[in-house]
């Protein structure tokens, strides 16, 4: 991957305000494969059920898929995107998603994310298909 993309997909996580809202961060980024962070906060995570909201989840998916996307130096943005939620994370638990990449034609990109706590219980997976734009990432 090259590293002056690398850099700057790094550099608009951090400076992304929703992704700052949340706590997501970017920690792992290569061509194909992405890896964000979140502590799962229930004072502004939680449902009307006192348990993880789905939409916290699905932000956490949802920054990975947007990063691995964008490893290959182009626009690739999401056509479906299929989550089964698992489990709910315990309060204060740090959520690790993983996106990696299994497939790419000239127009569709594939896409697998797993959303794991520190123990490795499996809290979410995913199953994504990106439309590739064939426009560069234009912040680089």
């Amino acid at each position: 991957m090259d590293s002056s993309l690398r850099r700057a997909i790094f550099r608009q996580v951090e400076n992304e305000p929703f992704a700052r809202t949340l706590g997501l961060r970017l920690v792992e980024l290569r061509q194909g494969f992405s890896a964000v962070e979140m502590i799962y906060q229930p004072e502004n995570m939680d449902n009307i059920y006192q348990r993880a909201h789905g939409g916290a989840l699905f932000a956490l998916i949802d920054e990975a898929f947007e990063t691995v996307g964008q490893s290959e130096g182009e626009v690739v943005v999401a056509l479906t995107v299929n989550v089964t939620y698992v489990a709910s994370p315990q309060p204060g638990a740090r959520l690790r998603a993983e996106a990696r990449q299994y497939s790419r034609t000239r127009k569709t990109a594939g896409y697998r994310i797993e959303v794991h706590d520190e123990q490795g219980t499996l809290i979410a997976s995913c199953q994504a298909l990106g439309y590739c734009t064939g426009k560069p990432v234009p912040f680089v």
